[in-house]
């Protein structure tokens, strides 16, 4: 391996994932939409913020921006976030939560918030509230309803990021068990006029499912939840007095229905997206002189080791696909080529079973191995695959770079990364050849990109999608 050429696609990979998470900023995306609303906002009405997520205090930011260029100061609200910071103005309060598994902070942050719903409840009917969402408020609010344990809600939190399901399956479950998923937030600040405008971590944008959708209806009933529990096989991952109470609904911890008038005066939109993350890293990749630059349509789902050997495969077979034809025709004279993957993949451990350790750095770990036994058509691929929030499941990183010398430089250190990869301890198996990721948090959050950067590639003018 020619170790300038590796260092300088590696260099290459963590600039591209930096611009993705730049691309992602979600302060400009929260200007335009705060903006865009509040010529509905009729002179003296009463405006509140609610911000809820890991980017909620660049959002909250971003909306009293707003509202103070217009001469406008909010009445009050409330951050909760997963690290602390002051609030940009002095009549929001900030609060911490725990993810990714709720603890006494995302409780006390739940009782915070609904103390806010009340005050806002008893102001004038004609108060405009913006919900600014973003992935990870799930676990920073999260309470149980009043017929569920603050023990059996932790455990179901913690078990069910262990058994493999993807975001928007959790989420159908554990939205039914909340304090405000589900809708629960809408119904407590009737009869409000309510801006619910999200940064989506979820692929397809699925607005119920994005944070447990608390100021969205849930079209699912307790039957359907229950259906899908048992379909997917969770049953050892939701506790049996949580499946209890699914077959006897109704309940009045239920939440309102998709009639509901409490739904009758919110509007719920989407501003940013891993589609537009994916766009700013090939417009970075653009820039450096990279070409061609391949944007995967198909986003990632699966589970991260079976993952990362079909992405590797198509890593090869674009590389493979730039090269000069052997009658004649001519290479590009960029040095490397770029494919682009967004999504969120996943990890199925055992019930209750934890170890340090995230998807991309599984998906990572996975991929060095698929590298390595591609022998020499291995060869020059770097692959990266990272969070835009900075945290891959439970540790300090964002994720993890490799290329075809990981898998060698695990077993010089002295592991066995085979092993390492069977029993998911990516993290330790990466960290000891300095593979790790770590960006910090980013305050953002919109799902996962994989950058992977091959050389000798044909050049072409743009970037396109499949």
């Amino acid at each position: 391996m020619n170790e300038p050429d590796a260092k300088a696609r590696r260099d290459l990979a963590v600039a591209i994932h930096a611009a993705a998470v730049a691309g992602v900023d979600p302060r400009a995306a929260t200007r335009r939409a705060v903006s865009a609303r509040l010529p509905d906002a009729a002179a003296g009405t009463p405006v509140w913020i609610i911000a809820l997520g890991k980017a909620s205090h660049a959002m909250a930011e971003a909306a009293t921006e707003v509202l103070q260029s217009q001469g406008i100061e909010p009445r009050g609200g409330i951050i909760v976030a997963p690290d602390a910071a002051a609030p940009p103005q002095t009549r929001l309060d900030a609060a911490v939560g725990d993810h990714p598994v709720p603890g006494s902070q995302s409780r006390e942050a739940a009782e915070l918030l609904g103390s806010l719903t009340e005050r806002i409840a008893a102001s004038e009917r004609d108060a405009i509230v913006f919900v600014l969402l973003s992935g990870g408020a799930t676990s920073l609010i999260a309470a149980p309803v009043a017929s569920v344990s603050d023990r059996d809600l932790t455990w179901m939190f913690d078990a069910l990021l262990t058994s493999g399901t993807d975001i928007t399956t959790m989420n159908a479950i554990r939205k039914r068990f909340t304090r405000w998923g589900a809708g629960r937030l809408a119904r407590a600040l009737a009869p409000a006029r309510v801006h619910c405008l999200i940064v989506s971590d979820v692929v397809g944008d699925d607005i119920p499912s994005i944070a447990s959708g608390p100021c969205a209806p849930d079209a699912r009933t307790s039957s359907d939840v229950l259906e899908l529990i048992e379909r997917d096989g969770l049953e050892p991952f939701v506790p049996r007095a949580l499946r209890d109470l699914l077959r006897n609904a109704p309940t009045p911890d239920d939440p309102p229905a998709s009639n509901d008038p409490a739904f009758d005066r919110v509007e719920c939109a989407v501003i940013l997206g891993n589609d537009d993350a994916l766009d700013a890293a090939a417009a970075a990749a653009r820039a450096a002189g990279v070409a061609p630059i391949k944007i995967v349509g198909e986003p990632l789902l699966d589970d991260a080791t079976f993952t990362a050997q079909r992405i590797v495969d198509e890593l090869v077979r674009f590389r493979e696909a730039g090269l000069p034809d052997d009658d004649g025709g001519a290479s590009s004279d960029a040095r490397f080529a770029c494919m682009l993957w967004g999504g969120e993949t996943t990890v199925r451990l055992g019930a209750g079973e934890s170890t340090p350790g995230g998807r991309c750095q599984e998906l990572a770990l996975a991929a060095a191995d698929a590298i390595h036994a591609e022998g020499h058509r291995g060869e020059g691929l770097t692959l990266l695959a990272a969070g835009t929030d900075g945290r891959d499941g439970n540790t300090d990183a964002a994720g993890a770079v490799v290329d075809e010398s990981t898998w060698d430089a695990i077993h010089a250190a002295g592991r066995d990364p085979a092993d390492d990869l069977a029993d998911h301890r990516s993290h330790s198996s990466l960290d000891a050849v300095g593979a790790l990721l770590r960006t910090g948090l980013s305050g953002t959050n919109v799902g996962d990109i994989v950058v992977g950067i091959v050389e000798r590639a044909t050049r072409q003018a743009a970037p396109t999608r499949d």
